[in-house]
């Protein structure tokens, strides 16, 4: 068993929250010791989670880049006005979900189905225009030279009636007042809490039944961090959107998810409700600081 920490252990934590934090692992410790968390998930145990009638699935994915396996044989599920968040140790293939469920990825095996129709093969428009799935990159995606409302207008590039994505457009000013006061503004002046809010607000142009949100958290300060999964909690619970992220801010994350998958080395390593894995004390020591 491990030595008991002593206060001089601890160091003062700064940034976000207060309170008292053990120094960071590495992160090759983390994945050694992630490694470890359990010997995976059956997908019995990923459906039962799920509920009955889950909108997204991935069924047995085995994904990657060029000739690079990432993913050995993934399965998720998770039903309609839900959240799922997705924490691990860097590379262990959280974002090569997200990017092969939008068609970024080589898949050599396995399914991934939306409302019970296989998409699998579907190109990242057809997903976005067919399929109903949306997906907020994790990098700065917005056009800068560009105005909010263009940004917004871009959203529509794929459907056939202008008028809809105007449409759309003036229904987001509706719901998020802080960017239609700054509709003729260019993107470039915004700021981080800002963009990641046009960010949200473009891919909503689209109507998504399903979310696709890389890294909510990164790179805000605390007071955009509420904001943002204060606007995330509004789409799932008012708009009935289905939610999947990454976040490496495990514990925002977890709070927030109906369902938690912690994934190690392209693998599911643990599946539970958000709130039992932030009681998990493997998981906290791990990835919660604690």
């Amino acid at each position: 068993m491990a030595a008991e920490k002593t206060p001089q252990d601890y160091k003062r934590a700064g940034g976000y929250g207060e309170g008292q934090i053990a120094p960071a692992m590495s992160a090759d410790a983390v994945a050694r010791e992630a490694d470890m968390l359990g010997e995976g998930v059956s997908r019995d145990a990923v459906m039962a989670l799920a509920g009955p009638d889950p909108l997204l699935e991935i069924r047995g994915l085995v994904a990657g880049y060029g000739a690079m396996e990432i993913l050995h044989g993934i399965d998720l599920a998770i039903g309609k006005a839900k959240s799922l968040c997705l924490v691990g140790p860097n590379g262990a293939g959280k974002s090569t979900v997200l990017h092969s469920i939008f068609g970024f990825t080589k898949i050599t095996s396995g399914e991934i189905l939306v409302n019970t129709q296989v998409v699998t093969k579907l190109t990242p428009s057809a997903k976005l225009r067919d399929a109903g799935i949306a997906y907020i990159l994790q990098d700065n995606s917005i056009f800068a030279e560009m105005t909010v409302e263009e940004n917004l207008l871009m959203g529509g590039y794929l459907l056939d009636d202008r008028y809809k994505a105007r449409e759309a457009t003036e229904r987001v000013f509706g719901q998020y007042e802080r960017l239609a006061k700054r509709r003729r503004e260019k993107a470039g002046v915004l700021s981080g809490g800002e963009r990641r809010l046009l960010e949200i607000s473009r891919a909503l142009i689209m109507d998504p039944a399903v979310i696709l949100v890389d890294e909510p958290s990164i790179g805000l300060e605390p007071r955009m961090i509420d904001m943002v999964f204060e606007i995330l909690k509004d789409l799932r619970d008012t708009h009935h959107k289905t939610i999947v992220m990454v976040e490496q801010n495990a514990k925002r994350g977890l709070e927030f998810a109906d369902i938690g998958y912690v994934m190690v080395a392209g693998r599911l390593a643990l599946a539970a409700p958000g709130v039992e894995l932030l009681d998990n004390p493997q998981v906290g020591r791990l990835f919660l600081g604690g």
